[in-house]
């Protein structure tokens, strides 16, 4: 691989390059797939609980809890990626996410590991590799025999749709 560029042939504008993305991110799973976020985004991982539901929000966006006093929006990323059948159980986790100061909370099928991701493990997303829109996905990376799908949280988080999270919140 000569350029580090990324390149997106969804529209999105991806720009920057994947030495950015190396870094230590938290692993977690998503129906048969292993994601990664930034871990300095994460605030807290803590068990699936009970939401308050709100009334008119898309399924995707559970609800809210309140969490030390303040309220966090919670959103089932299982729902938002279009993953199938939903169901909550023991490894069922809430991971807390500190974007820029705004708090948000993601349901995800588990949790897996820090990793250590170094340029030599990432790779561009080829087109249609996934069923999560690209624009959101900051590359792929490949330890081993494992694959990472390596997402934008932050992107993904303050996307129009998600601006619904904001009138919940406030």
């Amino acid at each position: 691989m000569t350029t580090t560029e990324t390149t997106n042939n969804h529209g999105g504008n991806n720009t920057g390059s994947m030495k950015t993305a190396a870094g230590e991110y938290l692993t977690f799973v998503l129906g048969n797939e292993q994601y990664g976020i930034e871990i300095l985004k994460v605030q807290e991982i803590r068990g699936y609980d009970a939401v308050t539901q709100i009334a008119n929000m898309p399924p995707f966006i559970k609800g809210v809890i309140n969490l030390r006093g303040k309220i966090v929006p919670i959103v089932d990323l299982r729902i938002k990626f279009k993953l199938g059948k939903v169901e909550y159980n023991e490894f069922t986790v809430v991971i807390i996410l500190n974007l820029n100061g705004r708090i948000v909370g993601i349901v995800v099928d588990g949790v897996s590991d820090v990793r250590e991701l170094r340029e030599e493990h990432l790779r561009e997303v080829p087109s249609l590799v996934t069923r999560i829109d690209t624009k959101y996905i900051v590359g792929l990376a490949t330890i081993e025999q494992e694959m990472l799908i390596l997402v934008d949280i932050e992107k993904l988080m303050t996307s129009n749709e998600m601006e619904l999270m904001d009138a919940v919140v406030h």
